[in-house]
């Protein structure tokens, strides 16, 4: 007999003061069982096959070549408002992509295009995303911009563990709960700029930007 078969016994079972003493006992307070399913059982969430990051190339994970990113959106109030933000791992370099309308598919894409037209080819190696469906057009990313994309597995934010850690930095200005439309693209790159300039501890108090100089010097 399984867990589950226990568990909805239980709740189906139970009339009256013992449905009433459950609500209080279990600590969801649910009256009704919500069935867990495996991961291998979830639907997948895009038509077009994701490529995980698991099969991302062993040069991102030492942070000795530039030009692999990690990317996420940071929401504003209501859910209505968003930022998208890049963070290059090597250097935590950040980019900030201007998303004044919606989080749509094809406004995603659109505006990250735009965002990667800006690099040169070798600070376009990959990108890690994690499974929103505002990447749903991840192919048709990837084939325009020439930049593969690669995805965390689910409820993993760890394994974008340089872009969490900005967004953090981040809400200093835009704190949750605003109206994220507001700012506009020219705002946006003046943070990063501000971002960018600030010492890290983790990169030997020197500055993204200046991190980023210093590498692709070297390469050059």
């Amino acid at each position: 007999m399984s867990h589950e078969t226990i568990y909805q016994a239980l709740y189906v079972q139970g009339r009256g003061e013992l449905r009433r003493e459950l609500a209080v006992a279990l600590r969801t307070g649910r009256v009704y069982r919500k069935p867990r399913r495996r991961s291998d059982q979830r639907q997948p969430r895009f038509t077009t096959a994701m490529v995980m990051i698991s099969d991302r190339p062993a040069e991102a994970d030492d942070r000795a070549v530039p030009g692999h990113w990690e990317g996420d959106l940071i929401i504003g109030k209501d859910q209505k408002s968003q930022i998208g933000t890049l963070v290059e791992r090597a250097t935590r370099y950040v980019l900030l992509v201007h998303l004044p309308g919606n989080r749509e598919a094809e406004t995603v894409r659109d505006a990250l295009l735009a965002t990667a037209a800006t690099l040169p080819t070798h600070l376009k190696r990959s990108l890690t995303w994690d499974q929103g469906s505002e990447m749903a057009l991840h192919h048709q990313f990837s084939l325009a911009a020439d930049l593969p994309v690669y995805f965390c597995d689910p409820h993993s934010p760890w394994q974008r563990g340089s872009n969490e850690n900005t967004n953090g930095l981040l809400r200093q200005y835009f704190p949750k709960g605003t109206d994220l439309s507001v700012h506009t693209a020219d705002h946006l790159a003046a943070i990063a700029a501000r971002l960018n300039g600030r010492p890290r501890k983790t990169l030997d108090w020197e500055t993204p930007a200046e991190r980023l100089a210093k590498l692709l010097a070297t390469a050059s």
